[in-house]
């Protein structure tokens, strides 16, 4: 999650944007396709997957298919991962830290195993 987040903001998403994530389905700072894709995310990491015949319809409203791929297999690579890093208590690097006590702590986040 901390990583995600310092790579939004590198790649250009205003901090208060990512701030207001926790938000995205009331925040005027969302589009219907950004809102639509972060349901996806969600149900598509939810175990078991959540991802309903409506939900998918929705996405090819607002994406293209090459795009619905990118984003379903974006949220694939990262569901491994957290698990992978999770299991072995991969330490974080400062950077994530640092981003994660700033934008992502009042949500919840703590570093806990992954203190290093």
């Amino acid at each position: 999650m901390a990583h995600t987040a310092g790579a939004s903001l590198r790649l250009g998403i205003p901090a208060d944007k990512l701030d207001a994530v926790w938000e995205f389905r009331t925040s005027p700072l969302f589009t219907d396709a950004e809102r639509v894709a972060l349901e996806f995310a969600i149900a598509a990491a939810a175990v078991p997957n959540d991802v309903t015949d409506e939900l998918f319809q929705q996405m090819k409203r607002h994406w293209s298919e090459g795009q619905i791929v990118e984003i379903a297999a974006v949220v694939s690579l990262f569901g491994f991962m957290n698990r992978w890093n999770d299991s072995m208590a991969t330490p974080l690097e400062e950077e994530p830290i640092e981003v994660g006590e700033k934008h992502l702590a009042q949500h919840g986040w703590d570093v806990g195993k992954h203190a290093g």
